[in-house]
């Protein structure tokens, strides 16, 4: 089954269905005739920008369909307490919980001037490709993971 196939079967039962969490979606895609790993459809789901939501009625898993890239801004925003740095390195605080979120999207972002990120729980080191590009890495965040 090609990833491609395994995508649209996602949108589609996602889009169609009530689906609490992956195990479920699992379960529907088998119901489909589609054997899928946990760990591929993990994958799927966080290319696809899955997003599980609280709604009135419990979680949901959802696709954004407006614009996700912001949207997903709009939460990490909501996430980040403080960024502050020292002549080594970039330190993210966040809500607790939040910090694995923040990293990644962090990551998808490729700025070439982050080698990478390291996240525990409420915490992000931000891991500059030189010490030489602190301050402007500082401003790339302030422009893209807050409100300006």
């Amino acid at each position: 089954m090609s990833k491609q196939i395994r995508h649209r079967k996602i949108k589609e039962i996602l889009l169609s269905s009530t689906v609490t969490n992956q195990h479920e979606l699992i379960l529907l895609l088998e119901k489909r005739g589609i054997d899928v790993a946990q760990a591929t459809l993990s994958r799927d789901c966080s290319e696809l920008g899955v997003l599980r939501s609280r709604t009135a009625s419990g979680y949901r898993l959802m696709i954004p369909e407006d614009n996700p890239g912001q949207m997903i801004k709009g939460l990490v925003e909501m996430e980040i307490q403080s960024i502050e740095s020292n002549e080594s390195s970039i330190v993210i605080k966040t809500l607790p919980g939040r910090a694995h979120g923040v990293g990644s999207f962090i990551d998808h972002l490729k700025n070439p001037g982050i080698l990478g990120t390291i996240a525990g729980d409420d915490t992000v080191l931000v891991i500059p490709s030189s010490v030489h590009d602190i301050r402007s890495i500082l401003d790339y965040m302030q422009t893209n993971l807050l409100n300006n």
